[in-house]
């Protein structure tokens, strides 16, 4: 049985797996059930015993099954965190990591980076319910500026979407705990792997476990993971709405985290390669990407980073219609939504609208890539044949 004194790696292979005894299988089985069969009325009434003070207990099947709960202690291994929590999507997730700490009057403040959806959750659902949302620059410059009496929670993604802006995590943490306010993190480029958002202070993190849990572009997925402090309230939100995990699904998340600790380092390294190439194109005017000395916020990453993961973005030179051109060229990259699976990807993104407080509208057209783990050198010859259509 593996603890705290193996490393991360050993750990994603070795725990939530089978009892060790004269025979078991490698992975954890799949148990797909509804409902749970009691021994007698004494059984039951100390399973909801446990259920009422918040404990996992296996009882019913939105409750989870022993499948999810092997992937949520796996995921809560990878954050660092109390418990977690496993939903039908990364979106999902960030709603309930968002929802238990908000109520009427309350004031919110969003990154302007945070991924589109989550401008929509909060224009749709957190607004029309009393909760005003303010947005506040990406790096956190502005943000103590923005603090009110009546501010309960933010919300920040490190790096941010679409532009990969870095945020001092620890210093915007302290400043939150100061204030008795909420701290919530999209973790998704870092995965638990490459970062750990509540060791730096956070209260709650997200990821989208579609991505590099996963690994493998078949499952949608996500993970709330939190303190101890922060747990009942989205332990009784997820409990509230019925949310759960298919274990079929949750099998499949087992089997691709198994493997992160491989994969990640290769879709690093194969990035750098490609970020290297481009940094020096003429029709490239800026490579964003945190793990480039010349990305701002750099020292943030290297300081509080394990790693990088495949996934940046280019600025390039060249009108709209030329950048549409160029991505239709290409052919090692599929055009796709999602990223952190074995395959590269690009996709557009539409950057000055989404920023409401920093202005974009100067900037050339951004595509964001996802670098898989095809050879680097292959994917390197794709982007130069097709950078002809760019001039």
């Amino acid at each position: 049985m593996t603890d705290e004194k193996h490393s991360l790696r050993t750990r994603l292979v070795q725990r939530s797996r089978p009892e060790k005894g004269s025979r078991r299988s490698v992975n954890p089985p799949v148990v797909r059930a509804s409902t749970v069969l009691y021994e007698n009325v004494e059984t039951l009434r100390s399973v909801r015993a446990e259920r009422a003070k918040r404990n996992r207990t296996y009882s019913y099947g939105t409750h989870g099954t022993p499948t999810t709960f092997a992937l949520e202690d796996m995921i809560t291994d990878l954050e660092g965190g109390y418990r977690t929590r496993v939903s039908g999507s990364g979106l999902a997730a960030i709603a309930f990591g968002l929802m238990p700490f908000v109520r009427p009057g309350d004031h919110c403040l969003i990154t302007e980076c945070a991924y589109e959806p989550v401008r929509k959750f909060a224009a749709a659902f957190l607004e029309p319910y009393g909760v005003t949302c303010e947005v506040y620059k990406a790096d956190g410059s502005d943000i103590v500026s923005r603090f009110k009496p009546n501010t309960r929670l933010v919300y920040a993604e490190v790096p941010g979407s679409q532009t990969f802006e870095m945020l001092d995590l620890p210093a915007l943490a302290r400043e939150t705990r100061k204030r008795g306010i909420t701290l919530a993190v999209d973790n998704t480029w870092g995965s638990g792997i490459l970062y750990q958002p509540l060791k730096l202070g956070a209260d709650v993190s997200m990821i989208a476990g579609t991505k590099h849990i996963v690994g493998h572009s078949d499952v949608l997925l996500g993970a709330v993971t939190t303190t101890e402090a922060a747990w009942g309230p989205v332990h009784d939100m997820h409990d509230a709405f019925g949310i759960c995990v298919s274990s079929d699904d949750a099998y499949l998340a087992l089997r691709g985290v198994r493997t992160m600790a491989v994969r990640m380092p290769a879709h690093a390294e194969s990035t750098a390669k490609v970020c290297a190439w481009a940094k020096g194109r003429p029709e490239i005017a800026d490579v964003l990407w945190p793990a480039l000395p010349s990305h701002p916020g750099h020292e943030i990453w290297k300081r509080d980073f394990k790693g990088a993961c495949g996934l940046f973005s280019m600025e390039f030179k060249a009108e709209q219609a030329k950048v549409d051109r160029f991505i239709n060229a290409l052919q090692c990259f599929g055009i796709g939504a999602s990223w952190g699976g074995y395959e590269s990807l690009v996709m557009l993104t539409n950057v000055p609208p989404l920023r409401t407080v920093t202005d974009w509208s100067k900037r050339g057209p951004i595509v964001r890539f996802h670098i898989g783990l095809e050879d680097p050198d292959d994917l390197i010859r794709d982007l130069e044949q097709a950078m002809q259509y760019l001039r």
